[in-house]
């Protein structure tokens, strides 16, 4: 059996309800997949984020694929696309960690700390901020990090993500709001006073 009957053999599977089967080509692509964004991405953490986010674009994109063209033709293009927007949202905003805060008061001040972000110091910081928040992500529950990574990467409103994951919207919010917390500890032992809301969380 050839690649492509076995890749459209598995992208029917998932079509038809098996989660499992997208495993199996996620599984098999994502090295290319990443070798791939990393000729758009600088560091390799985000290249993995864009891969990741890839991934998730594809899976809500399947219902329509239709088998004309082969499968990673389909999802490279998707990757490619994904990375050049991520890469336009980083021009936007340097330091890409939306909290998506009710209470104004309580959001993070990254922005006016880092308000000249050429300069040596900015650039530094919100590097490590990157991959502090990337390694907190890696090690959420899968479930925490599949509705963090729904919600922040891919922009994905609460009911969205409840279909997607099949689950409450009030499920989805509850473990988008423990993801936040465990990001906002890690960051709290990191950098000194945390990144904004110093006293009430320290």
């Amino acid at each position: 059996m050839s690649d492509d009957v076995s890749d459209l053999v598995l992208v029917q599977r998932v079509q038809a309800g098996e989660k499992a089967a997208f495993d199996l080509l996620v599984r098999k692509y994502q090295h290319r997949v990443v070798k791939l964004v990393m000729r758009y991405m600088r560091q390799p953490a985000d290249a993995e984020d864009v891969a990741q986010e890839a991934f998730i674009k594809a899976y809500r994109a399947l219902p329509q694929f239709r088998g004309e063209s082969a499968f990673y033709t389909w999802l490279y293009r998707i990757a490619i696309n994904t990375a050049k927007n991520a890469i336009v949202s980083r021009a936007r905003s340097p330091v890409e960690y939306d909290l998506d805060l009710q209470n104004t008061e309580e959001t993070y001040d990254l922005q006016s700390r880092l308000a000249d972000h050429d300069t040596p110091e900015a650039l530094v910081m919100a590097e490590e901020i990157r991959t502090v928040v990337n390694q907190a992500m890696e090690a959420l529950p899968e479930d925490l990090r599949t509705a963090i990574v729904l919600r922040e990467l891919d922009g994905q409103s609460y009911e969205a993500i409840a279909a997607t994951m099949d689950c409450p919207v009030g499920t989805v919010r509850s473990r988008i709001f423990r993801a936040r917390e465990a990001i906002d500890r890690r960051l709290l032992q990191v950098f000194d006073g945390g990144l904004g809301r110093l006293e009430e969380l320290a």
